[in-house]
């Protein structure tokens, strides 16, 4: 099929684990769902298949985009496009900011070569991208984007690739995302883990093992439009979290504070550490955004899942 010359756009949602970081990595379940926040790539006519970086990234995350990006365009037949990137999605907190950026690039890029950018196309050449920035990943963030719907994704020890299972919800599904603190690195975090995990393993094994059940009562409660077991199965998941070493101070006061402001259940989301990202599920999001953006915390509510008020 011949290149397409006209502009292109194409879209990546960000994404929000609400039960399963880490212990997705050693095998077991974990829930995510789709932002309606994320990144949107824009494509216009080229000489050659080339990427416009953002100036407000470093030398080493412009290296870092140059060679996914390559792989991407490699996996596509190079089309002869220019691409920019629009972001709506705080970047680098945990909210799969690098996924939304690869799957609207892959959508981009295969639109451009003359391709009906099919759901498995798309986690094809992201995942070519997600290795770039992450080496190993787990595929849950670039999976859920791509599929855009609330999934239960586990990928099994040994497998190179893992599977998302839609899991629907009878009652709209909102969460409200906030930011506390400073964001640690995420492979200082997860490489401080991966320590500690193989120094006791059984000890950790145990945790991990316990988190993918948590998920997946978790997965059965939306199912079933029990959003209270939902909350509450948040909130035993941030204690495991905790006890996995991946919570601080910050994320902990954000989420009492979101408990206090009515949260059926609230934890940090993403790789945690000194700081990131927290969400609250809440029945009614938008007067909770209004009083925390009052309070000067950085905010806003997405719905996940369930049926939408037309």
């Amino acid at each position: 099929m011949a290149p397409r010359t006209e502009s292109l756009s194409a879209f990546g949602a960000g994404k929000v684990i609400l039960l399963g970081e880490h212990s997705v990595v050693y095998g077991h379940p974990a829930l995510a769902g789709p932002l309606s926040q994320g990144v949107t790539a824009r494509a216009v006519p080229a000489k050659s298949c080339q990427l416009s970086l953002p100036a407000t990234l470093s030398r080493p995350q412009r290296a870092q985009l140059t060679a996914a990006f390559a792989r991407a365009a490699e996996a596509t037949g190079s089309p002869p496009v220019k691409v920019s990137l629009e972001a709506d999605l705080p970047l680098a907190v945990g909210l799969g900011s690098s996924a939304a950026l690869s799957v609207a690039c892959a959508r981009l890029l295969l639109q451009a070569a003359g391709a009906e950018p099919s759901h498995k196309d798309a986690v094809r050449v992201a995942w070519a991208m997600e290795q770039e920035f992450h080496g190993a990943p787990s595929g849950l963030d670039h999976t859920t984007s791509a599929m855009e719907q609330l999934v239960l994704y586990r990928r099994k020890p040994g497998a190179a690739k893992g599977t998302g299972q839609v899991v629907d919800s009878p009652r709209p599904l909102h969460v409200v995302v906030t930011l506390a603190g400073e964001r640690s690195p995420t492979k200082k975090t997860v490489g401080a883990l991966r320590e500690r995990q193989a120094r006791w393993p059984s000890r950790y094994e145990r945790l991990f093992t316990e988190i993918g059940r948590v998920s997946t009562e978790g997965a059965k409660a939306v199912a079933a439009g029990d959003l209270e077991a939902l909350g509450d199965a948040m909130n035993v998941n941030q204690g495991l979290l905790a006890a996995l070493g991946l919570s601080s101070p910050p994320l902990e006061e954000m989420v009492y504070r979101l408990r206090e402001l009515g949260a059926l259940g609230a934890k940090l989301t993403g790789a945690g550490g000194d700081g990131g990202a927290v969400i609250g599920l809440f029945l009614e999001p938008k007067p909770v955004v209004t009083k925390l953006r009052r309070m000067g915390v950085r905010c806003f509510s997405s719905q996940l899942a369930g049926p939408r008020a037309s």
